[in-house]
């Protein structure tokens, strides 16, 4: 680097001197903002010690942490922070406490489930030993591990016959043994090989216990699907939390409605895209026979080895369109630096569809895929139906959010779907208003994925409220949205078996509704144009959108805050 001449730096102290002494009182915005940092900070560093999963250390020591930042943050004067420290106090604070509540949530399962777990401690233990290097006896070390071995053949005969253990508790309990395996495989690779001892007793009596650790797992899951009070034939098993945890995660999120408010409103919009799909049917001369039509949309697949040029071609249709209606700033170097990748075989199981970010992940058929797989992918990935979500994956959606995050209020840690999600749709709902579907075709591809953006509330509120199975929830997507069997059994499998959280499918609809709502309250007001206003969410960076709205439309902010924003009319 190019060292700055003497009376630059000079020039520069003098003037960092004067600003210093000008600026008597540190402004507490500004505090906040490095009291967050901080936080992130201290919790990487923590990561890099403890990381052994669902482990009662790990678990009371982010605690901890939780709490002595709530502890900073009660003698923040929040009448004194700006608009955005308000909202950042509010949101951070927010956290802080599910932190705490989800540590005390854990704190229970862990207790419900540690009869099933007597052997912990030990295996604890000797991982904290390893961590600094410490000493230990390998003979001891094979007498532990022959014990646990011992111990866990009777509970796992036990195990067999419980019928209190739900889908739940094998949630946890798998959480516990992978932890538990991830100590005993750090022991071991610490020790052995170097220690002449423990690799003398330990390695035939560590591989059995390995494998007794994955029989114990296997046996879990096989027990909590027996006990499982509803069985479907989509093999699918997920967890329902219930109607409570659903209103005290909305809450969380600062989202004003009941679940059946959101199913409500889920209907409404979806009465709408009924409309749109008969028109477009009827364009097409299928009269009121739209299932006829998006059999012919599905027809309009590209051969094998030509998708990734086809969605390259969407996407410079799409980049095209915002720039001649210059609807958001994009900047060069987030035009220039995506790039595509293929999905895998597994990942298509999961995700049918192509998703996006810095890596555009196609998803198209391999080799190694059956006629009847082949056929599904290539009918729900046609170019149709991905003109609606090539500009949702790329720009100015999931990559755009990526780009500016990091270069704006990158401070803020907020992440929830409701902005992650809800932005990349919105984009969806804007094009079609501003003209991007050009040919009926187009259009029932569009509208195709908006409906499943309906159903994915419906379906997935109803399964946590415990009325729907998951097979319920496939014929619904298969039968309302027209999806292909297998792609409507991956979406399902990915809501429920996957890492998404209950709130996650229903975001989507939710959060580009709310910004719809705030950009109509913003841009029909005159306050900002369109550009304007999409460029402020943009420099916001991640957070609820009520929240968002309390910055950019000035509304006030209170410090024990509670949400109160309706941004849909149901009447």
């Amino acid at each position: 680097m190019q060292k700055l001449p003497f009376v630059l730096i000079a020039i520069f102290g003098l003037l960092t001197t004067a600003s210093a002494q000008n600026k008597t009182t540190p402004d507490v915005s500004d505090q906040l903002i490095n009291t967050m940092h901080q936080y992130e900070v201290d919790v990487r560093a923590l990561n890099r010690v403890y990381f052994i999963k669902a482990s009662p250390e790990k678990r009371e020591r982010y605690k901890r942490l939780a709490n002595d930042y709530l502890s900073k943050m009660s003698s923040v004067p929040f009448q004194s922070l700006t608009q955005e420290g308000k909202a950042d106090f509010v949101l951070f604070k927010r956290d802080l406490d599910q932190d705490i509540y989800k540590a005390d949530e854990d704190a229970k399962s862990y207790q419900v489930l540690s009869k099933w777990f007597p052997f912990a401690d030990t295996i604890y233990n000797f991982e904290k030993i390893r961590r600094r290097g410490g000493m230990i006896d390998g003979q001891r070390v094979a007498s532990a591990f022959d014990g646990i071995i011992k111990q866990i053949k009777p509970l796992q005969a036990k195990l067999a016959e419980d019928k209190s253990i739900s889908i739940s508790d094998e949630a946890s309990a798998r959480s516990i043994i992978t932890g538990l395996q991830k100590a005993l495989q750090l022991t071991y690779s610490f020790y052995n090989g170097y220690d002449p001892l423990f690799t003398w007793w330990v390695p035939i009596t560590y591989d059995s216990l390995t494998k007794q650790m994955d029989a114990y797992a296997a046996a879990f899951k096989s027990v909590s699907e027996k006990n499982a009070p509803k069985k479907d034939n989509s093999g699918i098993t997920g967890y329902p939390v219930g109607r409570s945890e659903l209103i005290r995660q909305l809450n969380y999120e600062l989202v004003n409605y009941t679940p059946e408010e959101l199913i409500e409103i889920a209907n409404k919009e979806f009465a709408w895209c009924d409309k749109e799909m008969l028109k477009a049917s009827q364009d097409m001369g299928f009269g009121k026979d739209w299932k006829k039509a998006l059999e012919k949309v599905k027809q309009s697949y590209v051969p094998p080895g030509e998708q990734p040029a086809a969605m390259v071609d969407l996407y410079n249709q799409s980049i095209d369109f915002l720039k001649k209606k210059d609807l958001i700033t994009i900047p060069p170097l987030a035009e220039e630096t995506w790039r595509i990748v293929m999905m895998s075989p597994r990942q298509q199981l999961l995700n049918p569809f192509f998703y996006g970010g810095e890596e555009f992940a196609v998803s198209y058929p391999t080799n190694t895929m059956d006629y009847d797989q082949k056929m599904m992918s290539m009918r729900g990935n046609n170019p149709n139906f991905s003109r609606a979500t090539v500009h949702h994956e790329l720009i100015a959606g999931h990559y755009l959010q990526q780009f500016m995050n990091e270069r704006y209020r990158y401070y803020r840690n907020f992440d929830t779907p409701f902005w992650t999600e809800g932005w990349s749709l919105y984009w969806e709902m804007l094009l079609w208003d501003e003209g991007f579907p050009r040919t009926p075709e187009e259009r029932v591809g569009m509208l195709f994925w908006r409906m499943h953006r309906c159903a994915r509330i419906i379906f997935s509120l109803n399964y946590h409220l415990g009325k729907w199975t998951p097979q319920e929830c496939v014929d619904f997507l298969v039968d309302r949205v027209g999806h292909e069997r297998a792609n409507a059994e991956g979406e399902v499998r990915r809501s429920f078996v996957g890492s998404y959280a209950p709130l996650y499918q229903l975001a989507y609809m939710m959060g580009a509704l709310e910004i719809r709502s705030l950009q109509k309250e913003m841009v029909k007001s005159g306050k900002m144009t369109l550009k304007e206003f999409n460029d402020a969410v943009m420099h916001e960076n991640n957070m609820p959108i009520e929240m968002l709205r309390n910055i950019i439309a000035n509304q006030p902010i209170e410090k024990e805050y509670k949400t109160h924003w309706k941004f849909y009319d149901l009447k």
